[in-house]
C-alpha cells in the first residue's frame, strides 16, 4: 500500500498542502494520506501516526524531503524505523527525479543530499544571524514588536476585577509570565 505525508509548517499555506495532497494522490496514495500543518521543529502528531500506520511492504511517499525531515539525524532515525517495520520511502520530488529507498542505491543517495540540506540549513541560519548582528549595527533592526505590553492596559482592567494571572493570559492570549511581569512593572 502507498501511505502518504503532506506537511507545511503554517496554516496559512494552505494551498501549499491542497498542492502536495494532489501530488500524493496521482501518485497512488488516494487510500490513505496524513496530513498535517506544523513547523517541523514542532510535536508532528499525524507522521507519527503514518509510521504507526504503515505495514510491512507498505511504501510511505511523501512529495519532497524537506516535508519529512529536519536533519540528517532525523532522516537517518526515520529510515531506520522505517526499515524495521520493512516499509520503504518514496521522494517524488527529489531534484526532478523521483527516489525510493527500496535499493542500496536510493537509500545511498538520500543520506547524502539529507547531509547536504541540513548543511545548507545551517549555513543559512548563520547568514541570517549575520545579517540581524549587521542591521543591529547600523541602528535598522528593532526586532518583534512587544505583543503583550500592548495589551497592558486590558491586563490591568481584569486584575482590577479580580481575574488571576493565569485567567487574564488566557483570555488575552499571551504567556502568564508576561501578564506577571508587566502587572509587577505597572504597579513599580
Amino acid at each position: 500500500m502507498l501511505v502518504g505525508y503532506a506537511r507545511t509548517s503554517t496554516f496559512d499555506q494552505v494551498a501549499g498542502l491542497e498542492a502536495q495532497i494532489e501530488q500524493l494522490t496521482e501518485a497512488g496514495c488516494a487510500e490513505k494520506i496524513f496530513r498535517e500543518q506544523v513547523s517541523s521543529v514542532g510535536e508532528r502528531a499525524q507522521l507519527e501516526a503514518a509510521l504507526d500506520f504503515v505495514r510491512e511492504d507498505d511504501v510511505l511517499v511523501v512529495v519532497r524531503l524537506d516535508r519529512l525531515a529536519r536533519s540528517t539525524s532525523d532522516l537517518l532515525a526515520l529510515l531506520d524505523r522505517l526499515e524495521a517495520q520493512k516499509v520503504g520511502l518514496r521522494i517524488l520530488d527529489f531534484g526532478g527525479a523521483v527516489m525510493d529507498t527500496q535499493s542500496p542505491t536510493g537509500r545511498l543517495m538520500l543520506t547524502m543530499f539529507g547531509a547536504l540540506a541540513q548543511f545548507e540549513r545551517e549555513l543559512m541560519l548563520v547568514r541570517q544571524r549575520e545579517g540581524i548582528e549587521k542591521a543591529k549595527r547600523e541602528g535598522r533592526y528593532k526586532g518583534r514588536a512587544p505583543t503583550a505590553r500592548s495589551r497592558l492596559p486590558e491586563m490591568r482592567e481584569l486584575a482590577e476585577q479580580g481575574l488571576r494571572p493565569s485567567d487574564i493570559a488566557s483570555r488575552l492570549n499571551c504567556s502568564r509570565a508576561s501578564v506577571y511581569r508587566l502587572l509587577k512593572e505597572d504597579r513599580a
